[in-house]
């Protein structure tokens, strides 16, 4: 018999391959902190929605630290029986499938599906798979489905006060999607059927669904056969290009170079050096013309941000970025000392208003700012000044006074082999500086990047005091660390000039 879920179900209609891993080689799977956050966010999601129809029954139920799904499928029949309106992870299995609705509401002649995402997008067509899926288990366990819902983040949501659940979520009729998937699934079933019998690796080639909207966790392992460097690690080639020349057999940078198919200036200086180790590209007037843009005193800055999926604070939207650190290293004249100053808010409380105080005190008016892909911390900067007036001439000014440290490098005027298809900050610095420890992230502690900061910074609040304090420093040397990164990557670029 075939025992499949809704997320094994959902594994198989994004590739098949996936639902076989996941069965005999899951230990190939990789999984970042991003992802890790991602499933957080879709707990407290699917927790909060749960209450969007008022009062309801939450049928789980574990035995140990397993779901167990009997009791979930019994006590599922018998809220239905007494005509609980709103049942929760109400749990069904019909000849070994199964599947727990996120939401079950009765209706007049039936009963709706409600399926919750924590995404703000409601035309992902997986999603609608899903809820067919549970719409073809439900009806073959005869409950008449009455109506299919998606349930989704409303990021036009603004809190203003008390948190809305009913602003916060939007619900879309999806019958007439999900009606067309349902001719899908037995044809669906039988592959899966299929693929979990054997034992054999599906032949199953890497594609644009690997990599894009989806970030498969096996891509490392499906892509394993790839030399490295390869067309894949081409500086922001269009995904569907990298794939068609896979296709066609050019993947090595020598067959880049061989075939001609790249024109692109930075794209051809990138396969040229990885081939023939011609040391660092300098192109000395175009940095000479970006350090002009540049005077003391100079400031360095970086932010680090939390992203509640659900707003917290006042004036804030799902998902918004929410700076609660920075670090500042500046050089106030040529022959100056290079001084630090850094700002970590309280964890659990608004952030925002302390920060920008802070930031406004620590960096005078009509300074020269340096960021590294300024887009991001300029963003942040915007936001701080529309939500405190009072301070948004101060900040307004740092943001127009902000350069970005990204520019040459990517404007291809300084490029080595080490940096292989990335600009970012944590490139960079080991291309230039490969053997200097207290430049290498992974020395740190506890936080080596902005998702872990991120991840860590709003569970400081719930830790004992003495994790607390180890948390904060962490954090701190995080954050100096990228800004420091900055002050040598800018040092090298007034070396390679001077």
């Amino acid at each position: 018999m075939l025992y499949l879920s809704k997320s094994k179900y959902c594994s198989l209609w994004q590739c098949p391959k996936i639902l076989w891993m996941n069965k005999y080689k899951s230990e190939e799977l990789v999984l970042d902190s991003s992802a890790l956050a991602r499933m957080e966010a879709g707990n407290e999601v699917g927790d909060l929605a749960m209450g969007l129809f008022g009062d309801y029954v939450e049928v789980t139920a574990y035995k140990g630290e397993r779901l167990n799904l009997q009791k979930m499928i019994a006590d599922t029949k018998a809220e239905m029986d007494k005509g609980t309106p709103v049942i929760c992870e109400a749990s069904f299995e019909f000849g070994g499938l199964y599947c727990a609705v996120d939401i079950l509401c009765k209706e007049e002649n039936g009963w709706a599906i409600f399926e919750v995402k924590s995404s703000t997008k409601s035309d992902k067509e997986i999603y609608i798979a899903d809820i067919a899926y549970q719409k073809y288990v439900l009806q073959n366990c005869g409950v008449n489905v009455t109506g299919t819902y998606l349930i989704c983040i409303d990021n036009n949501y603004v809190l203003d006060g008390d948190l809305d659940i009913n602003r916060l979520f939007k619900v879309t009729d999806v019958w007439d999607l999900v009606s067309q998937e349902e001719k899908n699934i037995r044809a669906n079933l039988k592959i899966a059927e299929k693929i979990l019998r054997s034992e054999t690796e599906p032949e199953i080639d890497i594609s644009e669904h690997c990599k894009k909207p989806y970030d498969c966790g096996y891509w490392k392992y499906c892509s394993r056969h790839i030399p490295s460097p390869s067309v894949f690690d081409l500086y922001r080639l269009q995904t569907s290009k990298k794939f068609d020349c896979y296709r066609k057999g050019i993947i090595t940078y020598n067959d880049l170079f061989l075939s001609g198919v790249v024109t692109n200036e930075k794209h051809l200086r990138q396969i040229e050096f990885a081939l023939t180790d011609k040391g660092t590209y300098v192109d000395k007037d175009g940095i000479r013309d970006f350090l002009d843009t540049l005077s003391y005193p100079i400031y360095l800055l970086d932010f680090e941000t939390e992203q509640p999926v659900i707003p917290k604070y006042n004036g804030t939207k799902p998902y918004q970025q929410i700076p609660f650190q920075y670090s500042l290293h500046y050089i106030e004249s040529e022959d100056g000392e290079l001084k630090h100053k850094e700002f970590l808010a309280e964890s659990g409380s608004d952030p925002r208003r302390a920060l920008a105080e802070s930031l406004c005190k620590d960096i005078p008016m009509n300074v020269c700012v340096t960021a590294y892909n300024k887009a991001f911390e300029c963003g942040r900067i915007k936001e701080l000044a529309d939500a405190f007036p009072d301070l948004a001439e101060h900040l307004l000014n740092i943001r127009e006074n902000t350069k970005d440290l990204l520019d040459p490098f990517q404007k291809g005027y300084y490029y080595n082999k080490a940096m292989g298809g990335s600009f970012s900050i944590k490139s960079v610095l080991p291309a230039i500086f490969p053997d200097d420890p207290a430049l290498d992230y992974h020395n740190l502690e506890g936080v080596h990047n902005g998702s872990e900061a991120m991840s860590i910074f709003p569970k400081i609040k719930d830790m004992p005091p003495e994790e607390q304090e180890k948390a904060r420093k962490n954090l701190l040397e995080y954050c100096k660390l990228d800004t420091f990164a900055m002050v040598k990557v800018w040092e090298e670029l007034v070396r390679v000039v001077g």
